[in-house]
């Protein structure tokens, strides 16, 4: 049975699972250099998609809406989107789930995409989190219950029960009346993150305060946690009325305009530090006051999901806790992820299967294209590649087989670099258009991680908060963070990787099994879909893609 999967606001995609195993994943950004965060835009693109993997929506069995929020003329939740030239309103289920349940389908009829089965389904937006976030789990795979957490942009953190024999999914209690997109819009009201959107379209300011949440990750490294506030935010915040998308926009403008009175002798960076290190406080401290009472004596097994499941700190919060046996956060938990979640949804309801076969690499595949004068290419396998990175120490921007699903760059669309010289990160930054405060991410060979990193071991995906060891802090400075810590993904030595081979072939080379490596895009971009962008951008002087190097002149 061929599922699609549709996500059709923004950061939209398109995700098709065949049986139990996941075909492939396209986000629209990852389209024609297209804007991070694209709607999916006009539903024609779903017929272009498909069609790039050999597929017609004919072909399709079941195709299935991610739900959103916004209202639609008729008083139900819909999108506004396109069809043949003109906009198309297109009705989903609602973000939250209620008295129907998490796995309540949905149907319409008023569009069928071209599909065998008349109408569509839809499944609430929380919903395709937490079975996105299961489905590709490890829980999933061995037959296992699981507990999954979700905190997304438009809620407050909910924790579910995944039943996995029973099929079934239930909502057991809201943690925090805090929204998901309260780090970011509480970060938006200080500099360097603050500015007047009047000049931006609607679709602009989403960007914009999507944006926002990451660089802030960032920028807090620069700042001090200062615990003594954590009080003067939970009065502060006891003092709205009820729940609502503006509040920690309202705290931060509050605090931005007392700051002297309320929070005195704390900078921006201070501020947005500690407000990111109170939200993980306060979200452990429920997590554990719920587990007393639903599960004493007991670890249970953890998914997360949802935008706020990029917080490495979070995460690595909530796995040193002790409270959970095991932790799971899959690349996509954010809604990059959302195609691939909803068509979760209904091979979970549909009891066809309880855990999805799936590759990080499901992305699209890369396009062909025509170099523009002044490159030359010629043939290059990655142990040369290696020898070049190791020889002239200049970044190679790398793409190679299918893109990765999610927000993550892990190798296949990378710009690499050696990670030995500090300079390396400015030169990366100042290349990319970025601030300075930006890190760059270590690739490190998962056999050696635990010897170059603390914790260290394996994260594949880059979810997890680590600490250069003291004997290799000046060894690979470039991907060593302002407060110390490094965003780490590791790879197998054994990997179908070519990024993998040329990792290895650089550790046997120089001894240092670690090399920088972050995304290959345009700024505010997703990944360039061609060599041909990488050259045009010509922010490196080398291009490997699949056994060719280019090089410009």
């Amino acid at each position: 049975m061929l599922i699609c999967g549709i996500k059709a606001s923004h950061d939209g995609g398109v995700a098709v699972v065949d049986g139990d195993r996941l075909l492939f994943s396209t986000e629209i950004e990852k389209l024609a250099n297209a804007p991070r965060y694209s709607a999916l835009g006009r539903l024609e693109l779903i017929t272009e998609i498909l069609a790039t993997e050999g597929l017609k929506p004919a072909d399709i069995d079941r195709f299935v809406v991610d739900g959103w929020w916004t209202e639609g003329a008729g008083g139900g939740t819909a999108i506004q989107t396109g069809l043949a030239g003109r906009a198309f309103e297109l009705p989903v289920a609602p973000y939250l789930d209620g008295t129907d349940g998490p796995l309540h389908p949905h149907l319409f009829d008023g569009h069928n995409f071209g599909g065998a089965a008349e109408g569509y389904v839809s499944y609430h937006h929380v919903s395709n989190h937490v079975m996105g976030a299961y489905v590709s789990s490890p829980f999933a795979v061995r037959g296992e219950d699981s507990l999954v957490l979700v905190w997304d942009g438009g809620m407050v953190p909910r924790l579910y029960h995944v039943g996995n024999r029973t099929r079934t999914v239930t909502a057991l209690a809201p943690l925090l009346p805090i929204t998901g997109n309260s780090f970011g819009d509480f970060s938006g009201q200080f500099e360097p993150f603050w500015r007047d959107t009047s000049d931006l379209t609607e679709d602009e300011t989403v960007r914009y305060h999507l944006s926002i949440a990451g660089k802030a990750m960032a920028y807090a490294a620069l700042g001090k946690v200062e615990e003594s506030a954590f009080k003067v935010f939970d009065e502060l915040l006891a003092g709205f009325s009820r729940i609502e998308l503006e509040t920690a926009r309202t705290l931060g403008a509050k605090i931005a305009a007392n700051r002297d009175q309320l929070l005195p002798g704390l900078s921006n960076a201070d501020l947005i530090a500690t407000f990111q290190a109170y939200l993980g406080h306060r979200l452990l401290d429920a997590l554990a006051t719920l587990l007393r009472r639903r599960f004493p004596g007991q670890r249970p097994q953890l998914a997360i999901a949802g935008g706020c499941a990029l917080n490495i700190k979070w995460n690595s919060l909530l796995r040193n806790s002790g409270l959970f046996q095991e932790i799971w956060v899959p690349p996509f938990p954010n809604d990059a992820g959302a195609a691939i979640g909803t068509a979760a949804c209904e091979l979970f309801r549909t009891g066809q299967h309880a855990a999805l076969r799936w590759d990080v690499y499901s992305g699209p595949q890369l396009v062909q294209s025509e170099l523009p004068s002044g490159w030359t290419s010629r043939p290059y396998d990655e142990s040369q590649l290696a020898a070049l990175l190791h020889a002239e120490g200049e970044p190679v921007v790398v793409l190679s087989g299918r893109a990765e699903i999610g927000p993550r760059a892990l190798g296949n669309r990378s710009i690499l670099a050696p990670a030995t010289s500090a300079a390396t990160k400015d030169q990366l930054n100042v290349i990319k258009d970025r601030a300075f405060y930006r890190p760059v991410a270590p690739i490190c060979l998962t056999e050696r991680a635990e010897e170059v990193f603390t914790p260290g071991g394996a994260d594949p995906y880059m979810l997890f908060e680590h600490h250069v060891r003291a004997d290799w802090v000046d060894r690979i400075p470039a991907v060593m963070h302002l407060d110390g810590s490094a965003r780490l993904q590791t790879i197998d030595q054994s990997a179908n990787s070519a990024t993998s081979r040329i990792l290895a072939a650089y550790a046997e080379l120089s001894g240092i099994p670690v090399l920088c490596n972050t995304s290959a895009n345009l700024n505010g971009s997703g990944f360039f879909p061609d060599v041909a962008s990488a050259a045009h951008w010509g922010g490196t002087k080398y291009i490997w893609s699949d056994g060719v190097l280019h090089t410009k002149a």
